[in-house]
């Protein structure tokens, strides 16, 4: 790798620590840089996902004081993320190669509409809260359970944008407050991304230098993001991550 390679991949990784702390959508700005690099698809995810995951903890401890409390809610809800993100990472690694590189661009593209939709999201959320009042069940029930797992299976075998669909299950189905359920998904995405980490260390091909470049990256964008990232505008965020998804959708389609 080049100087220019290594600036650029650790740019991207602290760009996405901090994202992912407050959006959930930082694959968007690591992914098309590890293709650029030259990374094949496949292992620009699994070196992305190992990567990724310091940023995510450094995120989770930012909302550390969002967390007291929920230690009941978090042990309920993390053996499915964990089923489901250990799904998502075997599906990865046992469909060929092909097979991900024909739907990435569909994935991402997926990503990006949630992007652009996640205002929309919040305000159904509210609605629905403000017309309901509290939920049916406390714990958000079957619907909460089966939506989780199969967020979960996506975000094991493709990350981006999964903290959306995460925060749109629980602001719906769950009775709390946004920002403690935003502290909540910060630990489920920690949890898929851990049992997926583990699992490709041992099963999958990666780059060691990008991993360490996304983990010094992502660690400080998360850090610095948990404690001082609210006071960024969300719209800012979400063009950033809009544009640069974008290029990657247009690259992955021409690679096609």
């Amino acid at each position: 790798m080049s100087i220019w390679d290594i600036i650029a991949v650790l740019a991207a990784g602290a760009g996405a620590g901090a994202i992912n702390t407050l959006v959930g959508s930082g694959t968007l700005i690591t992914f098309p840089v590890l293709l650029a690099v030259g990374l094949p698809p496949v292992t620009a995810t699994v070196s992305n996902g190992l990567g990724l995951l310091p940023g995510i903890l450094g995120g989770v401890f930012g909302y550390r004081r969002e967390l007291r409390g929920q230690g009941a809610r978090i042990r309920r809800l993390g053996g499915l993320v964990l089923a489901g993100g250990l799904c998502g990472a075997v599906l990865l690694l046992t469909l060929p190669a092909e097979a991900f590189e024909t739907i990435v661009p569909v994935l991402v593209g997926l990503a990006l509409v949630l992007v652009v939709l996640q205002p929309r999201i919040s305000k159904a959320v509210q609605r629905h809260r403000a017309r309901n009042g509290t939920t049916a069940r406390a714990d958000g029930g079957w619907p909460l359970a089966v939506g989780l797992f199969l967020a979960s299976v996506y975000g094991g075998y493709f990350t981006a944008a999964q903290g959306i669909l995460y925060i749109a299950l629980m602001g719906m189905l769950l009775d709390d407050d946004l920002q403690r359920l935003n502290a909540v998904k910060n630990v489920l995405a920690a949890l898929v991304n851990f049992v997926a980490a583990v699992f490709f260390l041992f099963a999958a091909h990666f780059e060691w230098q990008v991993v360490l470049l996304l983990a010094a990256g992502s660690l400080t964008g998360g850090l610095l993001s948990g404690t001082y990232g609210r006071r960024l505008p969300a719209w800012a965020l979400r063009t950033l991550v809009v544009i640069v998804g974008s290029v990657a959708l247009v690259q992955l389609v021409l690679r096609q």
